[in-house]
């Protein structure tokens, strides 16, 4: 009741509103001298609490994506409806998709293939006549690994180590649980080469898309991979300095929430934010059924693998490395209403992330294990995955120390015709630092994916560039997305 007749008095005084504002903010925090976190000039993103230290009246919301074309059919001959597992990487002026072929339900994985898609813009996708092996009597396809057990999950990437060859610049890593993963190279994504007779490595179930990159951050190799952990589907992870040889893999941590079945990760580094990595998991409900009799007649459910039985739904999980690790435990893409997407694996996020005019794409596929199976493109404005949101009674919310390189705050957020956002700067014990209080915020509205936050003293951010310093925002009905220090003005 009083945040409301602070906001009503808002209205009534106009320019005491700042000293009302301040009265509801704490004005000293305990603070033990920890070392700041250092986050530069990277922009921060709120997938996680690493950088939160209060909240009051506002919360992470999450924000689904919104639907947008089908723009892939696995309705070839050798691909089928067990088609899966795909990973779409962006190389140049082209896109490409990788994903196993496999038209029968099947445990022979000799049967399965790895095929290839090209597509300009991320709509628009073809099958290149690559012809390197034999499928159903003709080499007229799109294959471009057969007969290894490594098709059942083949995960490519671009290798962006510095230094590395040209003949490997692409790398991937496929295989089941034993005798482990194995290791690829190419100089092109087309033809492959394996690296060594035997697996990599062997320290895990690998029944899964088991992702690889190189991290510009942790300037070495990374893998997140499928194990089994007291029953259920988990991630964990390892690493390499040269792909070849990985060290003793880590469980990512489930926190306070319970383990559930996470049938993939899809891990990547986020492009705007490379020290974040962003997946989309398929949760897994084994046994929890939605679909009557009736209707499972009417679609017609594949009567393998219990597919009547089970439903999946997709989740938002982060890492920044180790063991850490965020879950939000809420869905990121529900079902929906399509009868085709409450069975069994019906909903599987394609491994990539891509950014074009403002907005985050990415691929979803549906109808896994049915003749329609299909690719369909999401989007979501840049860094919109969660957002800080207050409602029209207003909120804050206060960080960690930290330390900032760069001349200018910049901030992607989202506000009503009559909400704001307004920024102070404290010191670690929460004193507002004159010139950067909340007084000398000018309110900032409107909907903005870059805004520049400046202060009515005039005074230079870069002054405290270096300092540990707090950052206190002021919301009201409005959302914040991300921020950045900017290193220029």
């Amino acid at each position: 009741m009083n945040v409301v007749i602070f906001v009503v008095g808002w209205w009534l005084v106009g320019e005491t509103l700042p000293l009302l504002i301040q009265s509801l903010f704490p004005t000293s925090v305990a603070w033990a001298g920890e070392e700041p976190i250092d986050i530069g000039n990277r922009r921060e993103l709120f997938v996680d609490s690493l950088l939160i230290e209060r909240m009051e009246g506002v919360s992470l919301q999450l924000h689904p994506p919104q639907p947008q074309e089908v723009v892939f059919r696995f309705d070839q001959p050798w691909e089928g409806r067990y088609s899966g597992y795909i990973t779409v990487l962006h190389d140049g002026e082209k896109f490409l998709m990788y994903y196993r072929g496999m038209p029968r339900a099947s445990h022979d994985r000799t049967t399965e293939v790895t095929c290839l898609a090209e597509s300009r813009d991320g709509v628009h996708w073809s099958r290149p006549k690559v012809g390197l092996f034999e499928v159903a009597g003709s080499r007229e396809n799109n294959v471009v690994l057969a007969g290894h057990p490594a098709c059942h999950n083949f995960a490519p990437f671009v290798d962006t180590r510095p230094n590395c060859p040209p003949d490997a610049r692409f790398k991937a890593l496929g295989g089941s649980g034993s005798p482990g993963l194995f290791a690829f190279a190419s100089p092109d994504g087309v033809h492959w080469q394996q690296l060594q007779e035997g697996p990599v490595f062997s320290k895990g179930a690998f029944d899964s898309q088991n992702n690889a990159f190189w991290s510009e951050t942790e300037q070495q190799y990374v893998l997140y991979f499928r194990v089994f952990r007291e029953g259920f589907r988990w991630i964990a992870r390892t690493t390499s300095k040269d792909f070849l040889h990985w060290e003793e893999p880590v469980d990512l941590e489930p926190g306070n929430w319970p383990r559930e079945h996470l049938y993939t990760n899809q891990l990547v580094p986020y492009p705007r934010a490379p020290h974040i990595y962003i997946g989309f998991p398929t949760r897994f409900f084994p046994g929890r059924r939605v679909l009557t009799e009736k209707e499972t007649a009417e679609i017609e459910v594949p009567k393998e693998w219990n597919f009547a039985n089970d439903c999946t739904d997709i989740l938002l999980v982060s890492t920044r490395g180790g063991e850490q690790f965020h879950r939000f435990m809420e869905a990121f893409l529900r079902p929906g209403p399509d009868l085709r997407n409450w069975t069994s694996r019906a909903n599987y996020a394609a491994r990539g992330i891509f950014e074009k005019d403002g907005e985050v794409f990415f691929y979803v596929q549906h109808h896994y294990g049915y003749p329609s199976n299909h690719l369909r493109r999401y989007t979501i404005r840049s860094d919109g995955f969660v957002s800080v949101r207050a409602n029209y009674q207003g909120g804050y919310l206060l960080t960690k120390p930290v330390r900032f390189s760069g001349a200018e705050l910049r901030i992607n957020f989202s506000t009503s015709a009559g909400g704001c956002v307004k920024v102070e700067l404290q010191t670690p014990e929460g004193k507002a630092i004159p010139g950067f209080t909340l007084s000398e915020s000018p309110e900032i509205i409107g909907d903005r994916l870059d805004h520049p936050v400046r202060w009515s003293s005039g005074k230079e951010l870069t002054e405290l560039a270096g300092q540990p310093v707090r950052l206190l925002f002021y919301l009201r009905d409005a959302d914040l997305f991300s921020f950045r220090f900017d290193p220029k003005k």
